[in-house]
């Protein structure tokens, strides 16, 4: 599983802390952006980025972390490619439910209520960690997803 992250200005803080968190855990990762900090950068770009990553990679299972200061930016943008199923989590459980049920292959993390906590941790675990359960019902919803863009 490769991971692809990026965050805008309000998440790059938060982004340098888990590219630690992932790299010591030893996943691949690759920082799509911005790899320095711009109070200027927009979300749109580095969700854009790590869509078209996860589109064209030839790894089994890739996935995307995004993080802006609410999340919903940053999932709004990477949710217009075909095949990305970007999710807005604020729990575990959710995170759970997101990657068994809809196959989630984007997390999306509101950086600014995780900026000065350790919270995000399970959050991204049970991301990485849950499997998608396959059921007929769930494949057939994100196949109806993919027809929709």
């Amino acid at each position: 599983m490769k991971i692809y992250l990026g965050a805008d200005h309000r998440g790059f803080n938060l982004k340098t802390r888990l590219e630690t968190y992932l790299a010591k855990r030893n996943y691949p990762v690759e920082d799509v952006g911005n790899e320095v900090y711009d109070k200027d950068d927009d979300f749109p770009q580095f969700a854009a980025e790590a869509a078209l990553k996860i589109i064209g990679s030839d790894d089994d299972d890739p996935r995307g972390i995004l993080l802006c200061g609410g999340g919903q930016g940053v999932a709004m943008a990477a949710n217009r490619f075909n095949s990305i199923r970007s999710v807005v989590i604020f729990t575990t459980e959710a995170s759970k439910v997101a990657r068994q049920e809809n196959d989630a292959n984007v997390l999306c993390l509101a950086a600014d209520l995780f900026e000065d906590n350790d919270a995000w941790q399970e959050i991204v675990d049970a991301f990485l960690k849950t499997k998608f359960s396959g059921k007929t019902r769930y494949v057939r919803r994100n196949q109806q997803l993919d027809e929709l863009s």
